[in-house]
């Protein structure tokens, strides 16, 4: 069965987006390809800080976490190569659809005083990236369990070829972005 969100970009977005932007053929439409979540860890902190991040990222998200390793040595960072420096999760498909699904619906609003994300942060190519300064808005994660904050960058990659057209396709689809 295909999650919920999905059935909706079928019955309403697509035909939404047709009207409005003039598509003649239906993979004209854009469509979300993946979402990227990704946590930097401070390579500076005590040895299981990267261990806790990847638990952490895995219960929101319902994937294993994949450690990421710096690529060279920086002297002034205090960085090494090959040293653990952050974790991420690619998500595809129906994955994706139910992570969109609870991001929208119980996460984003759970931040503090929050009016909506700002549409200024798409990069020029269709793609959206904001920050979560505390992976505590997540339900899924138990308060009393976790041992420090942290934050993650979340990037909503879609097929779209400029911004007009992925923001129309995110606001159909229930993204909370603030109005100008």
């Amino acid at each position: 069965m295909k999650a919920r969100l999905y059935n909706k970009y079928v019955s309403e977005v697509v035909p939404a987006l047709k009207d409005k932007h003039k598509f003649a053929n239906v993979h004209q439409v854009p469509r979300m390809l993946k979402i990227v979540v990704n946590m930097g860890v401070s390579a500076s902190l005590e040895k299981n800080a990267i261990e806790d991040a990847a638990k952490d990222l895995s219960m929101i998200t319902g994937r294993k976490a994949v450690i990421s390793k710096s690529r060279h040595s920086i002297a002034n960072f205090k960085l090494r190569e090959g040293q653990p420096i952050g974790c991420r999760v690619t998500l595809r498909r129906d994955a994706m659809y139910e992570f969109f699904d609870r991001l929208v619906a119980t996460a984003l609003p759970r931040i503090r005083d929050f009016r909506g994300l700002s549409p200024r942060k798409f990069d020029g190519r269709g793609n959206y990236t904001f920050g979560v300064s505390d992976q505590t808005i997540f339900p899924e994660i138990e308060l009393d369990k976790i041992k420090r904050q942290q934050g993650m960058d979340i990037t909503i990659v879609t097929s779209a070829k400029d911004n007009g057209a992925a923001q129309d396709l995110l606001k159909l689809m229930g993204f909370p972005l603030a109005e100008k």
